[in-house]
């Protein structure tokens, strides 16, 4: 049964389709390091009328060139303004000598299960001109999942299948409104998809256009969530918190004398369970930003005041 009014339902996917685009990889380059040509690699979503696309990283990340496609057959070439492999996030710039139609964003912080759930994509550009769509509702919130880069945090789940070549277009509401990216599926799970929020999507995004990469806030700890056998194994005295198992040298925590073994039972007055919860936390603050740790070693417990300082980069 379709969650929409079908007469409805076509009037959202007219007005969406000019702003989803094709996104074509031109080139690639396998593990060898071998250019391999690569077509019909995903969709987007045109976000400014300037020429700002959002899409997945994966979908652009080992690009060497690539074509956008939009709607009317109009062929531009993309350059990458950034990418962000930890959430899946990507934007590609087009010159065009006319303003883009552009999307119509929603507020993701009010979805709910059970909401409608309209995923469009553009997987074939020119050759076959116009949208892919499946529909389905709103199946869960807060998912996590597993995929090769990583692990992606708090995404939709939707019943509305994500197509091959579906990865980066909207996932959209019953008001035509995009409310997530799509991003991912699990083939062994029929008929499930996974989106981004589009609230979060575009935050990083913002971030992508205005310094080429996502600047995140670093505390410098790994660590593991207590439970009483682990305490119990380890004589500790908390049974709750984040047990530190290592605490990176020149990282904030270790500037302030925060090391292995130590337990954080609460940030800024609130309990933390794991590390999940912790670094959730953390990533919700800024460069800067001053975070109390409640802290025990041993028999000892005290509040240790944090200064956030920018994730370092690999080398």
């Amino acid at each position: 049964m379709i969650p929409v009014d079908e007469e409805e339902l076509v009037r959202i996917i007219e007005n969406a389709s000019p702003w989803v685009v094709n996104i074509s990889v031109s080139m690639v380059q396998d593990a060898y390091m071998n250019a391999a040509p690569v077509q019909g690699m995903g969709s987007g979503i045109v976000v400014d009328s300037a020429g700002y696309i959002l899409t997945n990283n994966h979908i652009v990340e080992n690009a060497n060139g690539m074509v956008v496609s939009m709607f009317d057959g109009t062929q531009l070439d993309g350059t990458l303004m950034g990418n962000d492999p930890m959430s899946d996030v990507a934007v590609v710039k087009v010159d065009s000598n006319k303003k883009l139609p552009v999307a119509r964003l929603g507020n993701s912080d009010g979805v709910k299960v059970g909401n409608t759930a309209i995923a469009i994509g553009n997987p074939f550009g020119f050759m076959l001109r116009g949208p892919t769509v499946t529909v389905g509702v709103i199946s869960a919130l807060n998912r996590t999942i597993q995929a090769d880069k990583g692990v992606f945090e708090n995404l939709f789940q939707t019943d509305a299948h994500i197509n091959p070549g579906n990865s980066g277009g909207p996932l959209l509401n019953s008001k035509g409104e995009v409310i997530g990216m799509n991003s991912a599926n699990i083939p062994f799970a029929q008929g499930i998809g996974f989106s981004i929020p589009i609230n979060n999507a575009m935050a990083i995004a913002k971030e992508l256009i205005e310094h080429g990469k996502v600047i995140r806030p670093w505390l410098g700890i790994l660590g593991i969530g207590l439970n009483k056998d682990i305490a119990a194994y380890y004589n500790l005295s908390a049974e709750e918190g984040v047990l530190i198992t290592r605490s990176f040298e020149n990282s904030p925590a270790w500037a302030e004398g925060i090391t292995s073994g130590d337990v954080i039972t609460k940030v800024d007055g609130k309990p933390i369970k794991d590390m999940t919860e912790l670094a959730g936390y953390v990533r919700k603050k800024k460069i800067g930003d001053v975070i109390t740790l409640s802290v025990k070693r041993g028999n000892l417990q005290g509040d240790v005041k944090v200064r956030l300082a920018e994730i370092p980069t690999s080398k």
